[in-house]
């Protein structure tokens, strides 16, 4: 082998071996959008800011023990997703309650235990409805023509992301909504910013893309996807079995999704990665909108306490992948 060739074998190696290291660097923090304001979240706080009416931001944190620490099984592949999930959904929760009442500048009322698992269940009812029996349903209607084989399978899965699509479609339609769909980007943009090491400013963001790899909005696609090859693992059962089938694979499926998440959140350079999530990147065009300077000083501000809190230049929490 010649001197020239010698030299990119080794530029080669030593690629795929500092690979490892450079994903490790990748910043542990995600977020939310919330009324009027941003929710970041890191390995062991979450914080919020909000923009009141008389202009002023209100910022709040709060620490964040997660189940795995309490319980290390936990942190086995797939569980962890599930645990994330819910954990995201209650922080969530917690954070568009007290959003609302500070954005409409009146006192601030904590959600109880109850309100939150209330609001919890009735909304994975709905999306358990909507995003899963009813695709079963529809594509059960056309039964006699497809068989219960691949065909089956395929228009069931093609069924519930087109759903996926027109639902995110309507969302992004009301005018209401918009101010959030905004503070999703400056969200982004800020984690962008953070990333790539530039000074937390708004006109540093303002750089970058509101897309980013380890979107909300990419987990659920991925989620979709993933539940056309689960299910058709199930093949076809009594028909009371496959309907449950639907509601019970939901964590497996969940879970699933989280790794692929987490994977490509650590490698998002990859051009691999890149064109496999380039689906989940198209649809946060529908997603997040581009904010003003106002917004993103929202987004630095709840990301700034989360630095405070959690230095990013320690070694990262092994297990953990948060989402944008």
């Amino acid at each position: 082998m010649s001197p020239l060739a010698n030299r990119r074998a080794s530029r080669s190696l030593l690629r795929v071996l500092a690979l490892p290291l450079v994903a490790a660097r990748r910043a542990q923090v995600g977020g939310q959008a919330v009324i009027e304001g941003v929710m970041m979240r890191g390995v062991a706080n979450w914080s919020l800011a909000v923009r009141k009416p008389d202009e002023s931001i209100a910022l709040h944190f709060w620490p964040l023990e997660s189940w795995m620490k309490r319980y290390p099984i936990l942190k086995l592949p797939i569980a962890r997703g599930v645990v994330a999930l819910i954990e995201s959904l209650v922080i969530g929760v917690r954070a568009i309650g007290i959003s609302a009442n500070e954005s409409m500048g009146e006192e601030e009322e904590q959600l109880s235990k109850k309100q939150i698992g209330g609001t919890i269940v009735v909304a994975l009812i709905l999306a358990v409805a909507i995003f899963f029996l009813a695709p079963l349903g529809l594509t059960g209607l056309f039964r006699h023509w497809l068989g219960t084989g691949v065909w089956f399978w395929l228009v069931e899965g093609l069924v519930r992301v087109s759903i996926f699509i027109i639902y995110l479609a309507l969302v992004t339609r009301i005018p209401d909504l918009r101010r959030v769909f905004e503070y999703h980007g400056a969200e982004h943009m800020a984690i962008h910013a953070l990333e790539h090491g530039e000074e937390l400013t708004p006109q540093a963001c303002k750089k970058y893309r509101t897309l980013h790899l380890r979107c909300g909005t990419s987990f659920l696609l991925v989620v979709m996807v993933v539940s056309i090859i689960v299910f058709a693992l199930v093949r076809w059962p009594v028909w009371y079995l496959l309907i449950l089938s639907r509601v019970v694979l939901i964590p497996l499926i969940a879970g699933v999704s989280y790794e692929i998440i987490k994977f490509a959140g650590r490698y998002e350079t990859s051009r691999f990665v890149r064109i496999v999530m380039a689906p989940g990147l198209a649809l946060q065009w529908m997603t997040t909108k581009q904010p003003d300077e106002a917004q993103l000083e929202v987004a630095l501000a709840a990301l700034g306490k989360i630095i405070e809190l959690e230095p990013q230049d320690g070694p990262p929490v092994q297990g953990v992948e948060v989402m944008a």
